[in-house]
């Protein structure tokens, strides 16, 4: 259940529930809202300790969030979250009045290459860089990435431009070495969105995690790998929709823009999406991108090659460093005209 305190409501009162909740078993979270006292509880008293605290008078509501959510559930705060990715001036944030785009190739392909790309989405206006060492690949003679030398160079390239750096963790195995070359962003790829044993390990890392959607995920099951690394320590989490898989053959998957008004009533999370994975055909990203703004994205991820047809994986949907910039541009405008509720200033 999530206990919803008056906004008067004095901290002794507060601390009365939060030990009645205790003693009954329960687990209890205090979210970080400032608002009002609010707090989450999982196991011990049920229905009838859940009318007793309703009756109190610090108390607004007593709220049973659905699919048993609690951490990643909108009654959780009073505010939605902001997801700050890096440190110092050049920290990108998540879930505020800007619509930043990550931006990069899909796979690290080597220094000079990360080099000219970092320099292109810096110039382009992309606010973090993105880049795949380790990539997941459905057949076993693809391209896998270059490991631990090519976080390297992603991050080499990002602080060199002053970007923050996004990149997929597939292995818990692979978190010292994330850590140890400073990833801002830990990326959970659509194929591991509910390996759980994964995301109770990252989420304890203290970074800011993207969870994208798996590729037949339902919302509800989407939401519950996100309350896993809320429940684990994780409360900087950002929603990645990328598509999901359905009968349709025309393009690589089929963006699902239902989700965002959707989650903005089940979550206090912020959502971005990936147009890219969605259709795989360059030349379509640009609507998409202007669509899932529309609908209220609170950021977009693309990738973004020189040479595309030279591209070790998804040559076919990477943008040219102009397009990319003029998708940026597109998207600052269209950010500016669409505003999304309780995110402005």
């Amino acid at each position: 259940m999530i206990v919803r305190f008056t906004p008067s409501a004095v901290a002794h009162a507060v601390q009365e529930v939060v030990a009645e909740l205790e003693r009954s078993g329960a687990r209890v979270w205090r979210s970080t809202e400032s608002a009002r006292p609010i707090v989450a509880s999982a196991g011990g008293g049920g229905d009838d300790l859940a009318a007793a605290l309703a009756d109190r008078p610090e108390v607004e509501e007593v709220v049973a969030p659905p699919g048993g959510l609690r951490l990643a559930a909108r009654a959780f705060r009073e505010s939605p979250t902001r997801v700050r990715v890096g440190r110092g001036p050049g920290a990108v944030v998540i879930g505020g009045p800007e619509v930043p785009v990550i931006a990069g190739p899909c796979s690290v392909e080597g220094r000079d290459f990360m080099t000219e790309v970092a320099a292109a989405v810096a110039a382009g206006g992309a606010r973090i860089l993105r880049g795949g060492a380790f990539k997941p690949r459905t057949s076993p003679y693809s391209f896998q990435g270059f490991g631990v030398e090519g976080l390297a160079q992603l991050v080499e390239a990002g602080r060199a431009h002053g970007l923050p750096v996004c990149a997929e963790i597939m292995d818990a195995a692979h978190l010292p070495a994330f850590l140890d070359h400073d990833v801002d962003l830990l990326q959970v790829g659509a194929r591991n969105s509910q390996n759980f044993t994964l995301l109770k390990a990252i989420a304890a890392a203290g970074r800011p995690v993207l969870l994208k959607r798996g590729l037949a995920m339902t919302l509800d099951e989407w939401l519950q790998s996100a309350e896993y690394l809320m429940a684990h320590g994780c409360d900087q989490v950002v929603l990645c929709e990328r598509g999901i898989r359905t009968f349709e053959t025309a393009t690589r998957n089929t963006l699902d823009l239902t989700v965002l008004p959707v989650l903005r009533e089940r979550t206090h999370l912020p959502v971005v999406v990936d147009p890219a994975h969605a259709v795989g055909i360059a030349r379509f990203i640009p609507p998409l991108a202007r669509a899932a703004v529309a609908c209220g994205a609170d950021g977009l991820t693309v990738e973004v090659h020189p040479r595309p047809e030279q591209a070790r994986s998804d040559g076919p949907q990477a943008l040219l460093p102009a397009e990319l910039a003029s998708l940026v541009a597109e998207t600052r405008i269209l950010a500016a005209l669409t505003p999304r509720a309780g995110r402005s200033g």
